[in-house]
């Protein structure tokens, strides 16, 4: 056992203790001692509340399992509101009243643009994110599938001159697409140059045939940066992104090109979630210690990791801003950084890295938004050499919130920390992730609670696929995981959130973002899809690393998001009739072959993620599927798959038996595949044995009875017997 220190009526791990006492509170003007006195407060006034809304949730569940289960089958959408209404799981709805959130930072409510999400306890991954604002370009074409590889286009280690050219046309037409000039195409121009006029300079472009030209729109060009007489980037901007053209005539790839560019960068993932929640595997204190130093020495502008890359060792920091000379002389300067957001976890999870005097744990989002709050005073108080808000705010986002009094809640928590830390009210910014089904139909209520303080609504498909899986888990068997993603009550879900938002005067204020795009290879895909997010009115979308945020950032220069939210504010919202209708089997039931099949891909899932998770705590990865095409998996995904084989293990579809063959069958397939990999702990031959195992099978056997069909009591109990056994050395 950890020496806990008592304080206050608390009892706090002194690990804990002493990275707030000599680590984060200096130089936030905040005293060890009263941040521990506040947080005991805010336990003894907001916990009831806490256990009190879970207790809701279960209530509120198990009268929706009688309800199916006195008549399963489709319910109408009319039935299924009045019950809902009766039960109070669908709110009176509140008047609209417009946002009034203030202090918002531009990256928010102004630039649409990628958003990544990262395990802050990862702190390569968290710098790589925080980084990722500015990417080549042409690397993230050269290294994707997005050019092909045929006709000599072949990617290797060395340097291929033909992929290299096709990149280089592939740019040039974008260019055309997004800076067209006045005449001509950037494939003709030979060479960029400034041209001084009395109003200051302007981009010239000189093209094959001696022609000079200019942009279409000369406003684009806004900076540049130049060695004596010889320009070196020009900085163009469209749709409030950013983009550098960097000339070199003497580096290998300015040799191969006409005008000598080199590069170019765009800007990208303009914002970032440093997650705390289902991308991470944080059981206990010693997780949550380096969850919390991540994130406050992220702020305070100091993180650095050192690793081996081409066998040298690597130092990665925090990128500075980028500076730039203005068309009229003055200084320019640029984020060289995404802002950053931090996700807490839901209100469900509980820790003992803090606990009563009793020995209770307490809610570990009321630790999260004490200790993340008080780090953020570095960057409010400008600690550092770096900025992340430069309009003095903390943007939090809250995951797996139910309904509006949950918002409430938050909102009280935010006022309460926000008061112990001496910060001005509303500092602390919400964004309310719309993942669970209960703030879907309730999403108007809940923005217009927070409506002074969010930032931020998201669709987050996956876990609110898993949540629409668990609360209709009686009323019937499910469709194949692939026709649920096609059924009419997930795009409504989609267009609906978009609705809200702008209902509630998003537009130009305020986030409305979309889901993971979840394979990471398959970026030609992606490039040739995910315009559709952008094009549905959302202003931020997830990607999976910064070389897809690049490539989905030319999505936002392809459709101005600001001109489509005004399209679609003047058409007919969506209607809530189609969410109501959950994603039944009904007829036509799938074959014996297709039912293995799709047991087989979701055990294999499965075990694939919690593998890892259990073993090696890791939180989020690419995990090869049953084709062995790598998916990036965190708990979301997790919950999906577990949820869909309890299901159909409920209704009969598959039998108990047939489950744990399957189990057996694929843990040696997922063993297989991960042959060699480092720090793999393989399950078979002894299955019994395997803590990784055993909780992969809890999920799908106890799955129907977890609340919400959450999988962190699960996955937590295993991986901390997990480390307590690595502990004792056995």
């Amino acid at each position: 056992m950890n020496n806990r220190i008592p304080l206050h009526g608390l009892r706090v791990d002194e690990r804990l203790f002493k990275l707030v006492h000599d680590d984060i509170a200096p130089g936030t003007g905040v005293d060890s001692n009263s941040f521990w006195a506040a947080l005991a407060r805010i336990v003894q006034d907001l916990g009831p509340r806490n256990r009190q809304l879970l207790e809701q949730r279960n209530e509120l569940q198990n009268r929706i399992d009688q309800w199916y289960g006195q008549r399963p089958g489709v319910r109408t959408p009319a039935e299924q509101k009045e019950f809902l209404q009766e039960i109070g799981y669908l709110e009176p709805e509140l008047p609209v009243a417009q946002m009034g959130t203030a202090h918002v930072d531009l990256e928010i409510s102004v630039q649409a643009g990628p958003q990544l999400v990262v395990p802050v306890d990862n702190a390569r991954y968290a710098l790589n994110a925080a980084n990722a604002r500015w990417g080549s370009l042409y690397d993230a074409l050269y290294g994707t599938d997005v050019i092909s590889e045929d006709k000599g286009r072949e990617a290797s280690d060395a340097y291929n001159p033909v992929r290299g050219a096709a990149v280089i046309q592939w740019s040039e037409r974008m260019l055309d697409r997004i800076f067209p000039l006045s005449t001509g195409s950037h494939g003709d121009v030979t060479a960029y140059r400034l041209h001084d006029t009395p109003q200051g300079s302007t981009l010239a472009c000189r093209l094959e045939s001696g022609q000079t030209v200019q942009l279409q729109d000369p406003a684009q060009y806004v900076g540049h940066r130049q060695e004596e007489t010889e320009l070196t980037l020009a900085l163009l901007v469209h749709n409030h992104l950013h983009v550098e053209l960097h000339f070199d005539r003497q580096h290998p790839i300015g040799q191969a090109h006409p005008a000598g560019l080199k590069d170019i960068v765009m800007e990208a993932a303009v914002t970032t979630i440093q997650d705390f929640e289902d991308s991470v595997a944080a059981v206990d204190t010693e997780d949550k210690v380096r969850v919390y130093h991540n994130w406050c020495h992220l702020l305070k502008g100091d993180l650095e990791t050192t690793f081996e890359k081409n066998r040298s060792p690597f130092t990665r920091r925090l990128a500075p801003d980028r500076h730039y000379t203005a068309p009229d002389g003055s200084e320019l300067t640029l984020p060289g950084r995404s802002l950053l957001l931090v996700r807490h976890v839901g209100l469900h999870m509980y820790t003992d890295a803090v606990t009563t005097d009793t020995g209770q744990a307490v809610p570990e989002g009321f630790l999260d938004a004490m200790v993340a709050t008080l780090a953020a005073l570095h960057d409010l108080r400008r600690t550092g050499p770096v900025r992340n808000s430069r309009t003095g705010s903390v943007y939090v986002v809250k995951p797996k919130l139910h309904g509006s009094g949950e918002v409430r809640l938050t909102l009280d928590l935010f006022a309460a920390v926000e008061t112990a830390l001496g910060l001005e009210p509303n500092t602390i910014k919400l964004g309310i992730m719309d993942e669970e089904r209960r703030t879907t139909v309730n999403l108007g209520n809940a923005i217009q609670e927070a409506r002074d303080r969010v930032v931020f609504i998201n669709t987050g498909f996956l876990d609110r696929t898993g949540d629409e899986l668990h609360t209709a888990m009686r009323a019937g068997p499910m469709l194949r995981k692939s026709d649920i993603r096609t059924q009419p009550w997930l795009s409504r879900y989609e267009d609906w959130n978009v609705d809200q938002g702008l209902r509630a005067g998003f537009a130009g204020r305020a986030q409305i973002g979309k889901g993971m795009w979840t394979m990471p290879d398959a970026l030609g895909a992606m490039l040739n899809t995910k315009m559709n997010h952008p094009q549905a009115g959302a202003s931020t979308a997830w990607v999976p690393s910064p070389t897809a945020a690049t490539l989905h950032a030319l999505h936002y220069h392809l459709v101005d998001v600001g001109q489509r939210q005004r399209e679609l504010t003047a058409q007919p919202p969506v209607s809530l009739d189609a969410i109501l209708l959950p994603p039944l089997m009904e007829e036509n039931r799938p074959s014996a072959t297709e039912i293995q099949q799709e047991l087989d891909n979701n055990v294999q899932g499965i075990l694939g993620y919690v593998v890892r998770w259990v073993n090696q705590g890791i939180g989020c990865s690419k995990v090869p599927d049953i084709d062995g095409v790598g998916l990036m998996e965190d708990r979301a995904t997790l919950r999906i798959s577990s949820q869909h084989v309890a299901n159909w293990l409920l209704h009969g579809i598959v039998a108990p038996e047939q489950v744990r063959r399957a189990f057996a069958r694929m843990a040696a397939v997922v063993d297989a595949q991960n042959a060699g990999a480092e720090g793999y702990v393989p399950m078979t031959p002894n299955l019994e044995d395997s803590q990784a195992f055993q909780a992969a099978q809890d999920l799908v056997f106890e799955g129907a009875r977890l609340p919400n069909g959450y999988t962190e009591p699960i996955l937590h109990a295993r991986r901390r017997a997990v480390k307590a056994r690595a502990a004792l050395g056995s």
